[in-house]
């Protein structure tokens, strides 16, 4: 449909624009910025751009302006994927430079691409709970690819990125394990250890080796552990008993 092409959901997009000085400090954004970004509460102006963004995204946002200070002429612009409440932004910041060619400032510019990896509806009305993702976006080459959640097989957390494994091979996503699995289908998906999140329904063995329990995931070569503690629940999941796991 048209209505659901990424450039129709782009040109209705409303764009945030934040401002910063040579030392990171914010002067300015535009009124969608204002709205979106929790300015009254960390009143931002005249500070550094970090503080009022959530803990766990400033290693994120610290990792992109370090990148933007790329050494090689005309740099491009780099791009990150934060999770807010209720939101998904896609967020790009740019160096500008004087005439000598030292930083001069940095222009912060972001899309909420909510609407394009929840697979609603343009206009549609946005329920309370958190809305999940349809698409799962990842980078590669600076560009964003969206990666469908049927195709995926499991998510492996790397600090606080992820890395997205598909029949295909696997993709770099900025955003941390705890948000996927915030965001993803939880009758397909379920975090069975710290650093994996599953897609059951690409399952095919559960293997019991000197006490420890792995999940063997179809087309994927290496079992992936499974946390004490999530086997009970793995295997509720999948409708089969202890006993059953056991004799298998």
């Amino acid at each position: 449909m048209q209505s659901r092409s990424p450039l129709y959901l782009l040109e209705r997009s409303d764009v945030g624009v934040v401002q910063l000085d040579r030392e990171l400090r914010v002067v300015a954004m535009n009124s969608f910025a204002r709205r979106v970004l929790p300015v009254e509460d960390k009143a931002p102006f005249e500070k550094v751009v970090l503080s009022f963004h959530p803990e766990r995204s400033q290693p994120k946002v610290r990792f992109l302006l370090d990148q933007a200070e790329c050494p090689v002429s005309n740099p491009p612009p780099m791009t990150m994927i934060i999770n807010i409440p209720e939101r998904v932004l896609l967020i790009k910041v740019a160096k500008l430079s004087d005439l000598r060619g030292d930083t001069a400032s940095y222009t912060l510019i972001f899309y909420d691409i909510t609407e394009l990896v929840a697979g609603e509806e343009p206009g549609a009305q946005k329920p309370q709970a958190k809305r999940q993702l349809q698409k799962i976006p990842t980078v590669s080459q600076n560009r964003i690819v969206l990666v469908d959640t049927e195709a995926v097989t499991y998510i492996r957390a790397e600090g606080h990125y992820t890395w997205v494994s598909t029949a295909q091979g696997s993709s770099f996503c900025n955003l941390n394990i705890s948000d996927l699995a915030e965001r993803l289908d939880g009758a397909s998906f379920l975090r069975i250890h710290r650093s994996y999140l599953a897609n059951l329904d690409h399952a095919e063995q559960i293997l019991r080796d000197d006490g420890k329990v792995s999940l063997k995931l179809r087309g994927e070569a290496t079992p992936l552990p499974v946390a004490r503690t999530s086997v009970p629940r793995l295997l509720d999941q999948l409708g089969i008993t202890e006993i059953e796991a056991m004799r298998g």
